[in-house]
């Protein structure tokens, strides 16, 4: 792997991450735009708020303008509304906006609730209640609000933005407690439109150099094999150890991935600082798997006008993929051996091994639905797998603890190395079996055969074969 096409390869897939990040933000900023609707407004669900107290204060909110804004930033900055409806139908409401300041001195003494946190979906809201005694005077004949409003039924305050701390305010027209109203917040600005065209050419200028780059990384790395491939299993090889299926029939299926368990076992206290050692492997990977889902659209797109899956894009994401599983097998995913693994796209003399026979045609249709829709069984399936499943919750029905089977068995493993020096051969033919299982996943849903992987568990350190011509 040359130094130069490393670098197009990493320069290409920063640029293109940041592509994407810009898209998405495009993508986002264009809903915004869109969801201001009819009135103009991104409006938030209209929900009662309450307090004991004589009034409900937002928390306060901080707009600085570290210089003079621009004219066209000015004149499309936009505003905020805040519509609020007593509860009480026949009740008066008051609305306003004052600086944090002004609202303290004003509450000063009496009795009032400061909002922490809301939540929707469901609606929940949080506050903070402060105490005291004495009576608040009518919002009505306080002359500090920048923005309010006061009346039956619906009340809208429309206020631009200013430079300073902020709080909005509900209470009672008269300043009586409890306050109970109905309240809803919304924004307009006019600059969303502008900024999700600005990000969106962005977004294509990164990408339009960013995959570029990666493609001509990619391709100019050379991926045939260094040296002689490992043996295949029953002493037939192929390329990169690979078997080709002609020559097997039964279970086979064309993803190979072997592991072979290190005798005399792993060390007993190495599994404990492989996530150190491993830094490097995985920094270099981050890159090559971008550039793998880069090489697997454009690969995509291939196959649905050719039929044919490029042969220099196949080699590289076998490649990679060939990089990841040495890297797994030597660390959590398998602890199988403590040799370092190399850092190469080829194929070579190590204990853990994966290759893919190329196809030389593949279906146009199931390129649209085979790696979202048709994957989906075994996506659940891995999720279980190796996903990570929930086992506890706390009070709020959010998750504690979540554990992998794979993550379980790799540890008990992890375990018997560190007390025993040993490595019980079904729990690592079942480990590989777990990975074998991912692997074969991995390339169906990367385009790379047709052929639906099967639900099953091929344990053992070689493939499962039923027959030989």
């Amino acid at each position: 792997m040359k130094a130069g096409r490393i670098v197009l390869i990493v320069i290409g897939t920063l640029l293109a991450l940041g592509g994407l990040l810009a898209l998405a933000g495009a993508a986002m900023l264009g809903w915004a735009t869109l969801a201001q609707g009819r009135d103009g407004y991104i409006e938030t669900p209209t929900e009662r708020y309450e307090s004991s107290g004589t009034a409900i204060v937002s928390e306060p909110f901080t707009i600085t303008f570290d210089e003079p804004l621009p004219r066209f930033v000015r004149e499309r900055l936009g505003d905020i509304r805040i519509t609020a409806q007593a509860a009480d139908p026949g009740g008066e409401v008051f609305v306003g906006i004052a600086t944090q300041g002004d609202v303290r001195d004003y509450l000063l003494g009496t009795a009032h609730s400061e909002l922490r946190e809301v939540r929707f979906s469901p609606f929940r809201a949080r506050y903070h209640q402060v105490p005291g005694t004495g009576t608040a005077a009518s919002p009505t004949a306080q002359d500090f609000w920048e923005a309010s409003a006061t009346g039956q039924g619906p009340q809208d305050v429309t206020w631009e933005p200013q430079p300073g701390t902020w709080l909005i305010v509900v209470m009672n027209a008269d300043g009586t407690a409890p306050v109970t109203a109905e309240v809803t917040a919304g924004a307009h600005s006019g600059l969303l439109g502008p900024a999700a065209l600005i990000t969106l050419a962005a977004a294509v200028i990164l990408l339009g150099v960013g995959v570029p780059l990666v493609v001509i990384g990619a391709r100019g790395i050379d991926t045939t094999p260094a040296g002689p491939p490992s043996p295949a299993p029953g002493g037939l090889e192929g390329r990169g150890g690979y078997v080709a299926p002609a020559t097997l029939t039964g279970m086979h299926y064309p993803a190979s991935l072997r592991g072979e368990l290190a005798v005399p076992p792993s060390s007993r206290w190495l599994w404990l600082v492989k996530w150190l050692l491993l830094i490097p492997h995985y920094i270099v990977l981050f890159f090559l798997f971008i550039a793998f889902a880069v090489l697997t659209i454009i690969a995509g797109f291939a196959i649905l006008f050719t039929a044919r899956y490029p042969r220099w894009i196949f080699d590289f994401n076998v490649g990679v993929l060939r990089w990841s599983w040495r890297v797994s097998f030597y660390g959590y995913a398998a602890l199988g051996t403590d040799r370092y693994p190399p850092f190469t796209l080829h194929a070579v003399d190590y204990p853990a091994e994966f290759d893919v026979e190329y196809p030389e045609r593949l279906s146009r249709g199931l390129v649209l639905v085979k790696w979202w829709l048709l994957a989906i069984p075994h996506y659940l399936v891995l999720a279980v797998l190796v996903g990570g499943v929930a086992i506890a919750v706390s009070a709020d029905g959010r998750s504690v603890l979540s554990v992998s089977l794979l993550g379980l068995l790799v540890l008990v493993a992890a375990v018997s190395l560190l007390f025993r020096g040993t490595y019980p051969q079904p729990l690592f033919s079942l480990i590989i079996g777990i990975n074998r299982w991912v692997f074969r996943v991995m390339v169906y849903a990367a385009l790379m055969r047709d052929e639906y992987p099967p639900f099953r568990l091929d344990q053992g350190a070689t493939e499962v074969r039923d027959s030989l011509p």
